[in-house]
């Protein structure tokens, strides 16, 4: 097994800031941010004990190849790739509104489902749905941080509007653009014969101008259905064949952890961290449709830095 880069600790010249995030770490200057892609993982808001080999790399590729197929719907933050697990782009303020959106039932949603509610952010929805059923229309269902920041908060866009997050215009274009990149990336999918179920865009200002920011599309932000044996796989209340970091909260779960008080992450032995970085390099080929090539990690952190101090 490869060894995973767990964390970075640079500091380049012109650096005026530095935050460590659950998965990456972002290197701020004057008037952009450098962004490196380590191979921690994260599930219910907890970073797992043990990095995933390729994880960073696969993450980053894939937003790359997403960041770039939707220019032409909304301007994004990224300048530059030097490195496979680096990302350099416009240093935004962020917008403090998450925009997930779905097309279909399941993850949080169908969870709240289950429990009986027919509501979710403010939107209703149809009774009768079973798991993993497409809904009459993709919903965006926005999150927001809460004061701690570790926690993503579900709510409404009238809440939102209420407590004055943002505008009611600037909220008005973030719907937009999220429809509009939901499109591009369900059609993107179905090339590829899967179906973007649900996932999550985040936004920033820079200039008075809104940027797509973060990772777009990954598996990380995004749940895929294989389309092939869908319908009948719903037909026979049989579980969906997906590509998505689903498989790891489904395996913390089946060990008796939600990321809840008291509750332990379980031993994340090799065996179980070789077969996570297996499926995150099959979900980048699958997702991309282009074969992974891993990169050397004889000298992961060297290579990085070395790559970074190129470029700035």
């Amino acid at each position: 097994m490869a060894t995973a880069i767990k964390e970075t600790n640079f500091s380049f010249p012109g650096q005026t800031g530095f935050y460590r995030g659950k998965v990456r770490e972002n290197y701020y200057f004057e008037d952009k941010i450098v962004i490196v892609a380590s191979d921690r993982i994260s599930a219910f808001d907890v970073v797992l004990p043990e990095p995933i080999p390729f994880k960073g790399q696969v993450l980053n590729q894939i937003a790359t190849k997403f960041l770039e197929a939707t220019r032409d719907i909304v301007p994004n933050w990224l300048e530059m790739v030097p490195d496979p697990n680096v990302a350099v782009g416009k240093l935004c303020q962020t917008v403090p509104v998450e925009m997930i959106i779905r097309g279909y039932l399941s993850g949080h949603a169908w969870r709240e489902y289950k429990a009986g509610k027919r509501e979710v952010c403010g939107v209703p929805l149809p009774e009768g749905l079973k798991e993993n059923d497409r809904l009459p229309e993709p919903i965006i269902t926005p999150t927001t941080k809460a004061a701690d920041g570790d926690h993503d908060q579900d709510i409404s866009r009238a809440e939102i509007l209420r407590q004055g997050i943002v505008s009611e215009e600037l909220y008005s274009l973030l719907e937009d653009y999220t429809r509009a990149l939901f499109q591009r990336g369900t059609e993107m999918a179905a090339t590829e014969g899967l179906i973007l179920v649900d996932t999550k865009y985040e936004f920033g200002i820079n200039n008075g101008k809104v940027f797509l920011i973060d990772e777009v599309h990954t598996p990380d932000s995004s749940r895929y259905f294989y389309a092939d044996g869908y319908a009948e796989r719903q037909e026979k209340g049989e579980r969906q064949k997906q590509l998505s970091k689903e498989f790891v909260r489904e395996w913390l779960m089946a060990n008796g952890f939600q990321g809840q008080e008291g509750q332990v992450v379980p031993e994340m032995n090799e065996e179980i961290v070789k077969s996570i970085s297996e499926r995150y390099v099959e979900l980048f080929e699958k997702v991309t449709g282009e074969k992974f090539v891993p990169q050397d990690y004889s000298n992961a952190t060297e290579r990085i830095e070395k790559n970074i101090l190129a470029n700035l």
